[in-house]
C-alpha cells in the first residue's frame, strides 16, 4: 500500500507541473492513469482490511484447536493410567489364580467390559469436543469484527464460554439491556437454538466498586439481575426454551484481572454465557460403568 503513495504523488505533481505544456490527449491519458492508480489503491486497501479480518478469525480457530489438543493429551494420559491399573489387576489375578483364589475367565470378561466402557467414554468426549469446536467456529464467523472486540469465545475443559463486556450489554450502572446488544444476542441465541442438547448458564460478574442504586443492595444483586435480564431476553425475544436456561450472579468474587486498575475492573465487569452438555447424560454414563470383582489379597 505504501508503494502506491509515491507513484500517485509523482503523477499528481506531473499533472500540475506540465499540465499547461501537454496536449489534451496526453493530459487525458495522465488523468486515466491517475484514476487507475486510485482504483488499485482502493482495491488494495479493501484486500488489506479483509485480510486482517481473516487473520483474526484464523487466530480464534487456532486457539480452539490448541485447547482441543491439550484436552486430548490429557485424555490420552488418563487412558494410559487406566490401562496400567487394569494390567496391574490382571497380573495380581494371574498370580493368585495359581492358588485357586480367582476365576481368570471372569476377570477377563470384566477387563473387556471395562475397556469397552472406556472406549465409549472416549467416543462420547470426542463427539462433545467436535461439537464444541463447530459451535465456536459458527459463532465467531457470525460475529462482526466490531463485535469480536467485545465478545470473547473460549472452550475450557469441554465447556464453551462466551464472555460479553458490560458496556456492550447494559445501560451504564444498570441491569437493563441496551439496544446495541440486540444484534449480538440474536446471533448467540441462534447458536443456542441449534444445539438443543446443551444447557445454558448465564453468569453475571462485577468489579469491586460498590453499587449505589435504589433497590440494588450490592454487587451480588447487580450481577444476578444482569444475568436474569439476559436469560429473559433469550427466552422472550429469541424463543430459547427457559428449561435450558439458568441465571446466576457471582458479584465481585470471580475476577479474571486485578481490580486495582481501570483496565482490570473493565475486564471483570462481564456477563458469561456458558454452554455445556446436559449433566444427566454424563450421570447416565457413570451409572453404566461395569462392576468389578474385588481381587482377594494373596495369603
Amino acid at each position: 500500500m505504501k508503494n502506491l503513495v509515491f507513484p500517485m504523488t509523482v503523477l499528481t505533481a506531473s499533472l500540475f507541473v506540465i499540465g499547461c505544456g501537454v496536449s489534451k490527449k496526453q493530459y487525458a491519458g495522465l488523468q486515466s492513469d491517475y484514476s487507475k492508480l486510485q482504483t488499485e489503491h482502493s482495491q488494495l486497501t479493501k484486500q488489506y482490511q479483509d485480510g486482517q479480518l481473516q487473520l483474526a478469525e484464523g487466530r480464534t480457530r487456532i486457539k480452539s484447536l490448541e485447547d482441543q489438543l491439550a484436552s486430548e493429551r490429557q485424555n490420552n494420559a488418563d487412558l494410559r493410567s487406566a490401562y496400567a491399573a487394569l494390567q496391574k489387576t490382571l497380573d495380581n489375578s494371574i498370580n493368585q489364580n495359581s492358588q485357586g483364589n480367582i476365576n481368570i475367565s471372569k476377570l477377563v470378561d470384566e477387563i473387556n467390559a471395562s475397556n469397552k466402557y472406556i472406549k465409549h467414554l472416549v467416543e462420547t468426549k470426542n463427539k462433545s469436543d467436535s461439537l464444541n469446536l463447530v459451535l465456536t467456529n459458527n459463532l465467531t464467523r457470525s460475529l462482526s469484527r466490531e463485535e469480536l472486540q467485545e465478545v470473547d469465545v473460549q472452550v475450557l475443559k469441554g465447556v464453551v464460554y462466551i464472555s460479553l463486556a458490560d458496556n456492550m450489554l447494559y445501560k451504564s450502572g444498570s441491569y437493563e439491556i441496551n439496544d446495541r446488544a440486540d444484534q449480538t444476542l440474536s446471533k448467540i441465541a441462534k447458536i443456542i437454538q441449534d444445539y438443543r442438547d446443551y444447557e445454558v448458564l448465564i453468569e453475571g460478574n462485577t468489579d469491586t466498586d460498590p453499587i449505589s442504586k435504589p433497590n440494588i443492595r450490592n454487587n451480588w444483586d447487580l450481577s444476578t439481575l444482569r444475568a436474569s435480564s439476559v436469560v429473559q431476553a433469550l427466552q422472550n425475544k429469541y424463543g430459547v426454551d427457559p428449561k435450558r436456561l439458568t441465571a446466576g450472579g457471582r458479584g465481585e468474587y470471580n475476577p479474571i484481572a486485578d481490580n486495582t486498575t481501570a483496565m482490570g475492573k473493565q475486564r471483570n465487569r462481564r456477563t458469561q454465557i456458558i454452554i455445556t452438555p446436559k449433566l444427566d447424560q454424563f450421570m447416565e454414563l457413570i451409572d453404566k460403568a461395569p462392576e468389578t470383582t474385588e481381587v482377594p489379597s494373596a495369603q
